[in-house]
């Protein structure tokens, strides 16, 4: 066994890597870049190394750079987790190439099933069903839209390199299959340096079930059974659980077979997965979509329901050890759900927030686990990917694993870091999960209905409290100002009650009054309205509770007044979230079309498309390709464009008519 790993990720996966690294007794190496720095992966490994700039493309992405911290560190192997070089077969090789072990698969492997249209061609050959599709690899564009309208509409277009989701479009109208074409090009692009694309038939209401394999390199292949992950936006998983409702035996058994034959067909080793689209109304009808060569987001649900540490076997594999298991060693035991908590707010269409945490809360115990790479005062910024932890739960059924979770996800508090864990809590509750009939598309479809309309008015009776305490004196032994204690007292008459103007997460000002009863701390609110008692999680101008949280400002309309935007209303473009501007598609003076796209910000790894509000002229651009910008900041200004009144077009007409008869 090894003595010293180093960790070549960050972020929760490090900090969960870490954990087994000292269960084992084995020394742990982290690295970090300039942005991560005093990050909590880098204080719990033994030691750290500082491998370059905060841009993943000058640290975590540089191979040589990681290969020399562990030669300075003295590590003999490399674990990669997931993202970044995970699955990058160079990488494999430049480890293997310096002596070092990659714990993962071969570099052969990782390069066939990296590459999804050789990866179908592979596991067809082992006798695994594929999804019908476009064939060969370097199609161009136009190859691209021929083979979608062979298929026939709608189509999945998808990156042939990578995985989570990246860069894959639906496209439903075959108009529509150029511009996507691009966007998924350039989205694969930026998400892993290739942007070959294929195309693949899309199957309506489908469910996504992946099974867990594990390799040795003494020729064993067993499966630890499967993975619903069929709760996903924009392609993404949100929820995953083990096992899934949807299998019985027969099928559990069949699909796990092919998931072994396709690990064999590639000559595997160490921890995979192999997933599968399912159509929902005949589960025996399943297809490989790919596989995944490194260790899955969900890992944890499969290792509660098997006793299995997957990350202790990636190392034991990669030390050369032989599987103890035979596959009827093993069972599944119980069920178990996970909710990935991504810095994103579900109020504002689900664009990437940031800040820094004032205030943590993460659950553990009694069947609950949360993986995070979190601590008070992190910074999370938009360099990286959105998640940022893993809730875990795990019960004897489904049903307590999931009033578990939901309980779990009530009491998860990131403070100045929004968040999407009172959306996922929701999600869990709803009656089509609660039932058990999931597919794909389930999450685009309730999106709307599981996002709060507007904020409940105790939070603004909360916020009102807060302000209230903060007016009042601080306490002394000595005498206080009567006219100092903001009573609402007033001479010759009855006290009124006070009444603050209040912003809340940058909504419409409203004045709310401070309720009667109250208790402010620094961390807590309780205040009592239409006898109920609310209570709330408190750090600075922020309240959280049930996983939603809130931001609360003051609201002075005369200040508001004068420190404007000098462009404001529907001319104005601003950045909806912090991020960088990757496209600039017009200049100062150009003529465009309302819905026209005129600019491209991303942010953790997502693209949002900023498009002109009316017809009219760029009148001013304060962007270009490679800024930086923070949310709501003035990217460029489109002036409408004049219409022609009636009247002035016939005074026109008139006055030409007249010109030419002179």
């Amino acid at each position: 066994m090894f003595t010293t790993v180093l960790v070549a990720n960050r972020g929760e996966i490090a900090v969960r890597v870490i954990r087994t690294l000292r269960q084992l007794g084995i020394r742990s190496v982290a690295v970090f870049s300039d942005a991560d720095a005093e990050a909590r992966h880098v204080r719990e490994a033994d030691t750290a190394v500082r491998i370059g700039p905060a841009a993943a493309s000058e640290s975590y992405l540089r191979p040589e750079l990681l290969i020399e911290a562990a030669r300075r560190t003295g590590a003999q192997a490399v674990h990669p987790g997931y993202g970044f070089l995970a699955e990058n077969a160079g990488f494999a090789q430049a480890c293997a190439e310096a002596g070092l072990v990659f714990i993962g698969p071969p570099a052969e492997a990782i390069s066939l099933m990296g590459d999804k249209i050789r990866a179908k061609e592979t596991v067809q050959k082992a006798g695994v069903p594929v999804v019908p599709g476009s064939s060969g690899s370097g199609l161009s564009d136009a190859q691209l839209a021929d083979a979608a309208r062979e298929i026939g509409m709608p189509v999945l277009l998808k990156p042939s390199a990578g995985g989570g989701g990246k860069g894959m479009r639906l496209v439903r109208e075959e108009a529509l299959l150029g511009d996507e074409i691009a966007a998924a090009r350039r989205e694969a692009r930026a998400s892993f340096g290739d942007d070959t694309l294929l195309v693949e038939r899309w199957i309506d209401r489908p469910r996504h079930i992946e099974i867990q394999v594990l390799a040795d390199n003494h020729g064993h292949v067993i499966h630890l059974g499967e993975r619903e992950c069929s709760l996903q936006r924009r392609h993404q998983k949100i929820i995953e659980e083990a096992p899934s409702v949807l299998l019985d035996e027969a099928t559990r058994a069949a699909m796990g077979e092919a998931a072994v034959q396709a690990a064999r067909s590639c000559g595997y080793s160490g921890a995979g997965t192999v997933e599968f689209i399912v159509p929902g109304s005949d589960p025996s009808s399943y297809y490989f979509m790919e596989m995944n060569t490194r260790l899955q987001v969900e890992h944890p649900v499969t290792e509660l329901i098997t006793g299995v540490d997957l990350v202790e076997w990636q190392l034991r594999v990669a030390a050369g050890e032989q599987l103890p298991y035979e596959q009827k060693d093993i069972t599944l035991t119980g069920h178990a759900i996970e909710a990935r908590l991504c810095a994103e707010d579900p109020s504002r269409g689900f664009l990437p927030s940031g800040g820094t945490v004032l205030a943590l809360r993460e659950p553990q115990g009694d069947g609950v686990r949360t993986d995070s790479g979190l601590s008070e005062g992190t910074e999370v910024g938009s360099l990286y990917d959105p998640m940022l932890s893993k809730v875990i739960a795990y019960g004897p059924d489904r049903a307590t694993a999931l009033r578990k979770l939901r309980a779990a996800l009530a009491d998860t508090v990131t403070l100045c870091v929004p968040t999407n864990a009172g959306f996922l809590r929701r999600l869990l509750a709803h009656p089509a999960v609660v039932a058990g009939e999931l597919d794909t598309g389930l999450v685009e479809r309730e999106a709307d209905s599981l996002v709060p309309d507007g904020v409940p008015e105790e939070v603004y009776a909360a916020a009102a409290a807060v302000r209230l305490d903060a007016l009042r004196p601080a306490p002394t032994d000595g005498w206080t100002d009567p006219f100092a204690v903001p009573s609402g007292w007033r001479m010759g008459g009855e006290p009124k009650a006070l009444a603050f103007p209040l912003r809340v997460s940058g909504l419409e000002p409203v004045t709310h009054p401070a309720p009667t009863t109250a208790r402010v701390t620094a961390d807590r609110v309780t205040v009592e309205l239409d006898g109920l008692t609310h209570t709330f999680h408190r750090a600075g101008a922020w309240l959280g509770r049930d996983g939603d949280s809130w931001h609360v400002t003051d609201h002075d309309a005369v200040e508001a007044a004068l420190s404007g935007r000098t462009h404001g209303g529907a001319d104005t473009l601003a950045a909806p979230m912090p991020g960088t501007v990757t496209v600039v598609k017009v200049a100062v003076g150009d003529q465009v079309d309302a819905g026209q796209s005129l600019l491209v910000v991303e942010a953790m790894k997502m693209e949002h498309v900023i498009s002109a509000p009316h017809a009219g002229t760029v009148t001013e651009l304060d962007v270009t390709p490679g800024s930086t910008v923070a949310m709501d900041q003035v990217l460029a200004v489109v002036t409408p464009a004049v219409q022609e009144s009636p009247q002035d077009s016939s005074q026109d007409s008139s006055q030409k008519s007249l010109e030419e008869s002179s």
